[in-house]
């Protein structure tokens, strides 16, 4: 993209000047930044003309003297041409950068976005959580991934990052790497925070997303039905290891709490109540939002069961939850020999607190918002949306009321 600059002959006085020559600067703006630098030459103010940028008079020293401003203000646009025939960013500074001879190191994106990744690590259990900085590295593979199918280089000057480059890094994430609509733009979005950096910096003259729009798209979520958790419940197993994942599975069902949440569960966590009973006082890993659940007497025997579990003992937690990928494996076998045909993974047992728990069972909306530590009512009316069978329960009350 073309842009133009202004290019400004003056003198500037030197503090506490009295009398004698002033050195001649050149001032180049662009969009309203300024880069200044002095010409090596002095003129007498009596002998300026500041609206021509020129010195008064015909003789040789001044034709000259002149000449060489000629010369400089040349010099200055043939700088300009070079770096809009090298399509690299035009700012009053490349400018003079450019006609003094000094090559500006380019900033280059994976090294930029390798930063941002190094400096969220840094605050990983402060402001941000481990599956955090797990969603930014595969963003950045995703993005490394991208220059070498697309541009067969390994990093690129971030300046070439334009709305072309991000409809082809959209249409790679969608075609070679197989992603689904809401992972494609939720990879986007961690990208385009790394663009926001540069944006903020100077790095970038033009937004490259500012003709993007991506949705994301309401997926069904899937939960347990009342008949299927009393399934699980009563089945008998072989090993001690679905047993247990069964059991934290069900806990999970039970208090609305992520995989995270119930994994760092401790003792501490667990409090009297407003109403004398035990509740679960906890903040949610991933927004830092406070959770209050009161504990029902299956997650109670279910905490109570693995009090002295030698796990528990030795890590100070409340449950030996596994870790989550051998969580979600161990589900799939449970979920096979009880002849449940959903395809499960322990955050259904979030999705199923709120529905079948407690939704279904009368529990206000605002309440259960509060339990699973919500920060918008608008994220608990997605499950009300999706409850057929409550309103098919609603509906029968009403057709039994009409009787009347």
């Amino acid at each position: 993209m073309r842009v133009n600059f202004n290019l400004l002959f003056y003198l500037k006085k030197p503090k506490h000047y009295n009398t004698g020559s002033v050195p001649i600067y050149m001032r180049i703006t662009v969009e309203g930044k300024r880069a200044e630098l002095t010409t090596g030459r002095e003129c007498e103010p009596s002998r300026w003309n500041a609206a021509a940028g020129r010195v008064i008079g015909t003789k040789a020293s001044i034709k000259s003297m002149n000449m060489y401003l000629d010369n400089l203000q040349a010099k200055v646009y043939e700088a300009h041409r070079q770096l809009v025939e090298a399509e690299q960013a035009i700012t009053a500074e490349s400018i003079k950068n450019k006609f003094i001879g000094k090559e500006e190191s380019p900033r280059m994106l994976i090294e930029i976005f390798e930063e941002h990744n190094l400096k969220l690590k840094a605050l990983v259990g402060a402001e941000y959580s481990a599956e955090t900085l797990k969603r930014y590295k595969t963003s950045l593979r995703h993005t490394a991934g991208f220059l070498r199918w697309k541009y067969k280089v390994d990093d690129i000057d971030i300046r070439k990052v334009d709305p072309f480059f991000v409809s082809e890094y959209d249409f790679y994430l969608r075609s070679v790497r197989k992603c689904c609509n809401n992972s494609a733009v939720k990879y986007i979005k961690n990208f385009g925070k790394v663009i926001r950096i540069c944006l903020a910096n100077g790095w970038l003259e033009s937004d490259p997303f500012r003709n993007y729009k991506a949705k994301t798209k309401k997926v069904d979520r899937v939960f347990l039905t009342e008949e299927e958790l009393q399934k699980m419940a009563d089945k008998v197993f072989v090993s001690d290891r679905l047993t247990q994942v069964r059991d934290i599975f069900l806990f999970s069902c039970f208090t609305g709490l992520a995989y995270v949440d119930v994994q760092k569960l401790k003792h501490s966590d667990i409090r009297k109540g407003v109403d004398g009973e035990q509740w679960i006082f906890k903040n949610r890993q991933k927004t830092d939002t406070a959770s209050r659940i009161p504990l029902l007497p299956m997650a109670l025997s279910i905490l109570e069961r693995y009090r002295e579990h030698p796990q528990c003992v030795y890590e100070g937690r409340l449950l030996p939850v596994l870790s989550n990928q051998k969580m979600n494996a161990y589900l799939k076998e449970i979920a096979d020999i009880c002849g449940i045909t959903k395809s499960i993974t322990f955050h259904i047992a979030r999705h199923t607190f709120a529905t079948t728990v407690t939704l279904l069972n009368g529990v206000p909306m605002e309440s259960v918002s509060k339990m699973l530590g919500h920060t918008s009512l608008r994220t608990t009316q997605y499950y009300a949306k999706i409850l057929d069978v409550k309103v098919g329960e609603d509906m029968q009350k009403l057709r039994e009321r009409l009787k009347l």
